[in-house]
């Protein structure tokens, strides 16, 4: 509330916003606040990787993982970044249809039908 309305734009002021949306699972808010993050500050990739993971939260995952992709390039140095990547790829099963279309792996198929 003692935010100037002309300071509560302000990327670092949206990370706290974001962060206080997480603490209280407004996971809405949070979107909406991490949407804002990616468009204030497109340089910055605690925008995108705060933004997919709220969606996934939403059970949005597909649409995370679809998000955060193009951060891959964007951002090579971030590790969170091939992370999170992995474990939507992991909810939404596709690891592992990959890996059962993968000839290399077929030893590891039956192994990998049970999973």
């Amino acid at each position: 509330a003692r935010i100037s309305a002309a300071n509560r734009r302000h990327p670092d002021v949206l990370a706290v916003e974001w962060r206080v949306s997480l603490a209280e699972k407004d996971w809405l808010r949070a979107l909406a606040v991490a949407r804002e993050l990616v468009e204030a500050e497109p340089e910055n990739p605690a925008g995108w990787i705060h933004q997919s993971y709220t969606l996934h939260e939403l059970k949005r995952t597909r649409e995370a993982l679809d998000l955060l992709l193009p951060a891959v390039e964007k951002f090579p140095g971030i590790s969170t970044i091939p992370y999170n990547l992995a474990c939507y790829a992991c909810q939404l099963d596709d690891i592992k249809k990959v890996a059962l279309a993968d000839p290399d792996l077929q030893p590891l198929w039956a192994e990998i039908k049970r999973l």
